[in-house]
């Protein structure tokens, strides 16, 4: 997918309002704002660029039918993740059952690492977590929504997310433990 550049000066909520008015350009405009950051979400959450991809485009297409419903409470970009969050979501779960099954247990943060090779193995890792670790760990960790936001976003319990992030947390460490003599 390429990525287009973002103008420098915008107003998002100017370009939203003529988007409502069916300002293709103003809506293309939020496109080029959004369209990586969405796209990058989608391939975290479904490991697969291609699938990513349409799900990114469905995402902006669902986005500017249901424009009209966007209230303002928050900002567009955020509106416009958790919709790209769904229809991923959504996706995932008629593909393969997500399992809500795990103990939570204590388990020391992650450590990240700086360099650009241990970023490609972090990447990897996540793409590598089970279908319900990676989401919540990709929602909670990577995109900020809270435990609440995403039990309500997967139709799991608070504490099944909790769960679920503990999971994920302890898969990326035991993944990105260095090797003694490595």
């Amino acid at each position: 997918m390429a990525e287009l550049t973002q103008p420098v000066d915008y107003d998002e909520k100017h370009l939203v309002d003529l988007a409502r008015k069916n300002d293709y350009s103003a809506y293309e405009q939020l496109y080029r704002i959004h369209v990586g950051r969405v796209f990058a979400q989608c391939v975290r959450l479904c490991r697969d660029r291609d699938l990513a991809e349409d799900l990114a485009q469905e995402a902006f297409v669902q986005a500017w039918l249901k424009l009209s419903s966007f209230r303002g409470d928050s900002a567009f970009g955020s509106w416009l993740y958790r919709i790209a969050t769904n229809i991923t979501l959504s996706h995932l779960r008629r593909q393969t059952p997500f399992k809500n099954s795990l103990e939570l247990e204590d388990v020391p943060e992650l450590e990240y690492r700086e360099t650009t090779d241990e970023q490609i193995g972090l990447e990897q890792a996540i793409s590598e977590l089970p279908d319900g670790a990676r989401a919540v760990f990709v929602l909670y960790s990577l995109e900020g929504y809270t435990h609440d936001e995403i039990a309500g976003m997967l139709g799991i319990a608070q504490g099944s997310s909790k769960a679920q992030l503990h999971r994920a947390r302890q898969l990326l460490q035991q993944k990105l433990s260095v090797e003694p003599g490595a």
